[in-house]
């Protein structure tokens, strides 16, 4: 059931590609009631969500038993004294229980906050004190319930610990216990559209973590998300790789699939395995699929085209921008174009190569109808085509899908929306065509001799060359050019690392570089550094050091 055309007017063009796109709910909209309730209503027994992990384990689920069962695990929580507005940190990696958890904490107007298992005791107690948070919903995983309650030892706002598949463990609510006991009858309790819903912790490449607050108008704007880039379809079944602590979870797992009909495919496994995720893929018949260009690097090179993979329709990335040599193995094993889009956790999907839009490749493509999209340049003025500038926002009616604050950051979200538009941090062109291609993060750039370099640009042209596994560039100090290009590469296996190959592979890459662009030092290395959410933390591989206030 499409119930999205429930909640939004759209418009398309001659090529039926999306051209106006605007939202309209009632005062008190929420997703738990408004979209599963009513799926469990109307298409009781369609398929919501299908998980299996790499033990054999399987359970699928229709409309309806997610439904109750958010039902039962909400009362749970209101027994246990949460409460409207009351901050609920949620790790649970990609447990099939996530499914009724979030929407449970939607009806009840708590606010979710998903978090990543790989979180230190540092990190969870940093979120805890951050967020003021006053509960935990936890995987019996991972060290995960102790981490919970040695941090409880020291914070006790934290004041009640649920866990799933626990079997009675000590000082833990067993959600899944009484859930089952629990009535899977709930009256709808009051809530507005505009109220918060969920927050997230960024996971930036420099700074500490930010919690981003959004409302539960978030959910439908991911309606575009899935409806016209993922191209789910009423019936279809798609898988999103990201763990349920990362914001990509709430792009791809969750809300625009179901409000557009589709179910879900959850893969539960904590050791990535390439050959297992494509026979999962086999297996299930996923129809759309959506990964960061890493993942798609390794399904490459495990082969794609040993797969009975005719079931997908439509492959998209976002996360990182994705290298075009990438793309064009993907197609030769496929027979499909990866659809690239771009957002941040701030935001839903902001550019993207929709649907019956011609693909750009290598570009992030152009602005969702939801944005008023502009580049700006260093002087204040908006560039043309060509110019690099800051990507940002122009505020327009009727706009959803952005933030609404970061909590207990005011001057931050004040920052960001300096002069009545929102700054991006991206670097980014368009061209004629209107089509936009990303540069770098602003700290990111490159400034050599008077030029502005990407350092996309110049990872693009290493991973072309059959001897790069994974790289990264940055500028480092120079005296006559201000920063010279280095690039640090990891190799691919058969090749050595010497100081006589390094002089090799760059004079090979900088034949197709321009002059300014030319790299002028390698270093090999066995592993880039990274964020927990797996983006390069270029400020360290500069050797800079980070004075920042507060706690990791």
């Amino acid at each position: 059931m499409q119930l999205y055309k429930k909640f939004c007017t759209e418009e398309l063009d001659e090529n039926g590609a999306l051209k106006n796109f605007t939202l309209t709910f009632p005062e008190n909209y929420n997703f738990g009631y408004d979209v599963l309730d009513e799926l469990g209503r109307q298409t009781p027994d369609e398929t919501a969500l299908v998980w299996c992990e790499p033990g054999g384990g399987e359970k699928i689920f229709t409309f309806r038993e997610l439904a109750e069962l958010s039902n039962r695990v909400a009362n749970v929580f209101l027994a246990h004294g949460v409460k409207k507005g009351d901050r609920v940190l949620v790790i649970l990696k990609r447990h099939y229980e996530y499914w009724a958890v979030a929407p449970a904490l939607h009806k009840i107007g708590a606010i979710l906050i998903p978090a990543t298992h790989m979180l230190t005791d540092e990190d969870i107690a940093y979120r805890i004190e951050a967020g003021e948070i006053s509960y935990a919903v936890c995987t019996p995983e991972n060290g995960i319930p102790e981490k919970l309650l040695a941090v409880r030892e020291k914070l006790p706002l934290l004041r009640e610990i649920f866990g799933v598949r626990i079997g009675g463990r000590a000082g833990l609510v067993d959600l899944t216990r009484e859930a089952e006991e629990a009535s899977d009858s709930l009256p709808r309790l009051e809530t507005s559209a505009t109220e918060p819903m969920l927050m997230y912790f960024t996971s930036g490449t420099t700074g500490f973590p930010k919690a981003v607050v959004h409302n539960h108008t978030y959910t439908l704007a991911h309606i575009v998300t899935a409806r016209y880039w993922q191209c789910v379809r009423d019936g279809g079944l798609h898988l999103s790789v990201a763990e349920t602590g990362w914001g990509k979870a709430s792009w791809g797992k969750i809300y625009g699939q179901w409000l557009c009909g589709s179910a879900v495919m959850v893969y539960d496994f904590d050791v990535f395995s390439p050959a297992d995720l494509l026979h999962v893929m086999e297996k299930y018949r996923v129809t759309t699929f959506c990964a960061p260009p890493t993942v798609y690097k390794y399904l490459v090179k495990c082969g794609m085209n040993r797969h009975d993979l005719s079931a997908l329709t439509y492959l998209v990335t976002a996360g990182e921008a994705i290298n075009p040599q990438v793309v064009e193995d993907v197609f030769s094993q496929t027979g499909l174009k990866i659809r690239e889009g771009f957002g941040q956790t701030e935001s839903v999907l902001m550019l993207a190569n929709f649907e019956n839009d011609s693909l750009s490749p290598g570009s992030m493509g152009r602005p969702s109808p939801l944005y008023d999209i502009r580049i700006q340049k260093p002087d204040g003025s908006f560039g043309g085509p060509g110019e690099q500038g800051e990507l940002v926002v122009l505020p327009k009616e009727k706009q959803y899908g952005i933030f609404v604050g970061y909590y207990r950051n005011d001057a931050l979200y004040k920052k960001v929306w300096r002069g009545g538009i929102y700054h991006t941090g991206d670097i980014a062109y368009y061209d004629e065509k209107g089509c936009y291609f990303y540069v770098s993060r602003i700290d990111d750039v490159i400034k050599s001799r008077g030029f502005r370099i990407g350092p996309f640009e110049v990872e693009n042209k290493l991973m072309e060359h059959p001897a790069v596994l994974d790289c990264a560039v940055v500028g480092i100090p120079d005296k006559e050019r201000g920063q010279a290009v280095k690039a640090f590469v990891i190799l691919n296996e058969g090749y050595e690392a010497s100081r006589a190959f390094a002089f090799q592979l760059r004079r090979e890459v900088n034949r197709s570089l321009a002059e300014y662009k030319h790299i002028h030092e390698i270093e090999f290395v066995s592993e880039l550094p990274k964020t927990i959410s797996g983006k390069i933390r270029r400020v360290e591989l500069r050797g800079e050091e980070e004075v920042l206030p507060g706690k990791k």
